[in-house]
């Protein structure tokens, strides 16, 4: 119903001669949001609504997980959610926008508002030129042209002194044998080796631990022993 309610007087206050720009102000929503309202008719409208409350209920399975993320942390994103939810529950089709608005929903709710986590910080000297460069790995989920969404991955190397850097992508897991290829190309980039480089640990370098060591792939091991 509040949907519709502001349907309705968004319209009435265009046909009185209000700006895009004041109607979206008071509304506190976005020129494309307040476009989307525009561009529906009263049945487009009564649709969409009916669609969300579909969607709502799909959510609801996951309402208690999703309370419970919010609990636990009060900073966490909606597009967090989103990435989880689809990493534990993959078979289900579900919008990130429908997840956004229904994590906005929750929080108003059950009094859960988003919080800012606190950061620590202190002085850290600074390392010589040269002496270190730092190695973490990640992936991120990425919308193509085409609407589709493909999970991209990358190694990134910094340079603990300069924090000059270098990033490679693939749409697949890095192997071994692309780790090393990203080691040489960041290296001529950067016109060096460092004296030592800290990794993140990864599975494609680390074969196991043992008693506080670690013990690097063949490959990757043959690799350090060439550069050294």
């Amino acid at each position: 119903m509040e949907k519709w309610l502001k349907y309705v007087e968004i319209k009435r206050m265009l046909e009185q001669g209000y700006s895009k720009a004041k109607v979206a102000e008071k509304f506190n929503i976005s020129r494309g949001t307040l476009y989307k309202y525009l561009n529906m008719t009263p049945d487009e409208m009564s649709t969409w609504l009916a669609s969300s409350k579909t969607r709502r209920k799909k959510l609801d399975v996951f309402k208690g997980m999703i309370i419970n993320w919010l609990k636990d942390c009060p900073d966490v994103t909606a597009a967090q959610i989103f990435d989880w939810l689809q990493d534990r529950f993959p078979e289900y089709k579900i919008g990130e926008s429908s997840v956004r608005s229904y994590v906005r929903n929750l929080r108003k709710e059950y009094d859960l508002p988003k919080t800012k986590g606190e950061r620590q910080y202190q002085a850290v000297e600074d390392m010589p030129m040269g002496q270190q460069a730092q190695v973490d790995f990640g992936q991120i989920k990425v919308k193509t042209i085409e609407g589709k969404i493909v999970k991209l991955y990358f190694v990134a190397f910094v340079l603990s002194n300069s924090r000059y850097k270098y990033v490679e992508w693939l749409n697949r897991p890095f192997t071994t044998k692309d780790l090393i290829m990203a080691h040489e190309n960041a290296f001529q980039y950067f016109g060096g080796i460092p004296y030592e480089i800290v990794y993140d640990q990864d599975r494609i370098i680390i074969v196991s631990e043992n008693y506080g060591d670690l013990i690097m792939t063949k490959e990757f091991e043959a690799f350090v022993s060439r550069v050294n």
